[in-house]
């Protein structure tokens, strides 16, 4: 599918957003066909996950393996937002823009005159996606791994009596991202009836919170406080548990009824101890979880792994491999989550699939600045004798003879 099916060709989003949250949400438009424009800034090298670089990373490029991870499909404008004459420009931008995307810690957007009441006046139908830690009214900027902390994930992830533990992907950015996404659509939702834009807020201690599940309900209803389990499940055995087969390989089961249990300990060749008391329902497996466990990994521990997953399979009975990342992407049902273009690999931010319209390809994810003066000329309204004395005086980046 080329750029101009997507469902979202005639769309055009500013991100004045870095880092993962806002960056995702932009990509997100991208695959759908949008125009995305990244602006960035220039005195700082552009979004700062273009410096995250790996060992194994060329230390010249400016793009890193971390940016490409939300940053496919955009086009790049690196400028000075204190210049007034790149706010004019940018202004004239927004004024023809259907959604802008931002993470400014609050105070910031106003001190940069790119807050909501500003832009807003120049554009009424703008759709104006905001990304904090702590919600508009508090100067607190977030962090993934603060918000880990203090939503409650760090003290639940880890081994049963062992130290908090940090989840290895910016989870909390993540799903602030898909809170935004929601919103924006629901607010492209309302004005198409209106004729009207909006403010969209989504912080990210909001989010983890509301991502909290069972976990929080597990206290709020219960009145239990949740602990460190490792990868079990506090409400049902054995589910998560990682087990080891007899080639030295791990796999995790997934039971979540009696049923199933039944199926795993005939597969396993012990259907007698789906008829004990102690673990016939899922209420006792929990009760008895520890000695149930010691049953299964002395079991589990007699089988080589793929033959046995294919039996359980076979069974209906939910199991699966532990994997890498190389495995992982390695799958063949993950192949539709990859994208290539400009030399480069990458994942897409959309997951879904739906008739009557789907994902657009791709370029790569842009150089710094690559964009900037064709942008300007063409959205902001700036000549080449402008565009070339802003970049004489540094508040844009200078001129690309041509794109890679």
């Amino acid at each position: 599918m080329s750029p101009s099916e997507g469902i979202f060709k005639d769309l055009v989003v500013i991100e004045l957003a870095s880092v993962l949250a806002g960056p995702s949400v932009g990509q997100f438009f991208a695959e759908m066909g949008a125009k995305v424009i990244k602006i960035e800034n220039v005195t700082a090298g552009g979004d700062v996950t273009r410096s995250w670089k790996l060992p194994s990373e060329d230390p010249t490029t400016t793009v890193s393996a971390y940016f490409a991870a939300a940053n496919w499909g955009k086009e790049s404008v690196c400028v000075n937002l204190t210049s007034a004459e790149v706010q004019q420009a940018v202004y004239t931008m927004l004024a023809k823009a259907d959604v802008v995307l931002t993470s400014y810690k609050p105070g910031d957007a106003e001190k940069l005159k790119m807050d909501y009441k500003t832009v807003s006046a120049r554009n009424p139908k703008l759709i104006y996606g905001h990304i904090t830690g702590y919600g508009a009214d508090s100067p607190r900027a977030g962090y993934d791994a603060v918000l880990q902390a203090e939503a409650g994930f760090m003290y639940l992830n880890g081994e049963k009596g062992g130290a908090p533990l940090k989840m290895p992907v910016a989870l909390i950015d993540l799903l602030a991202a898909h809170q935004l996404k929601e919103g924006l659509l629901a607010a492209l939702y309302v004005r198409e009836r209106t004729g009207k834009g909006t403010y969209v807020e989504v912080s990210l201690l909001r989010t983890a919170i509301s991502s909290l599940a069972n976990q929080a309900t597990n206290y709020l209803v219960a009145g239990q406080s949740p602990e460190r389990l490792g990868s079990e499940h506090p409400n049902i055995v054995p589910y998560g548990t990682v087990f080891t087969s007899k080639d030295d390989k791990d796999l995790v089961l997934a039971i979540g009824d009696d049923r199933q249990f039944k199926a795993l300990c005939t597969v396993l060749g012990i259907p007698e101890v789906a008829e004990q008391a102690e673990y016939a329902t899922n209420y006792h497996r929990v009760k008895h979880r520890e000695a149930l466990t010691k049953i299964l990994k002395d079991t589990l521990s007699q089988y080589h792994r793929q033959e046995l997953l294919t039996t359980l399979t076979t069974h209906h009975v939910p199991a699966g491999a532990v994997y890498s990342i190389p495995e992982a992407l390695a799958q063949p049902l993950a192949q539709p989550q990859m994208i290539a273009a400009d030399g480069l690999r990458g994942l897409r931010q959309i997951a879904f699939q739906a008739e009557g319209h789907g994902v657009c390809n791709l370029s790569g994810p842009p150089r710094l600045g690559v964009d900037t003066w064709q942008v300007l000329a063409d959205y902001g309204g700036l000549n080449q004798s402008e565009l070339a004395q802003l970049a004489e005086n540094q508040v844009i980046a200078p001129q690309f003879p041509s794109k890679e």
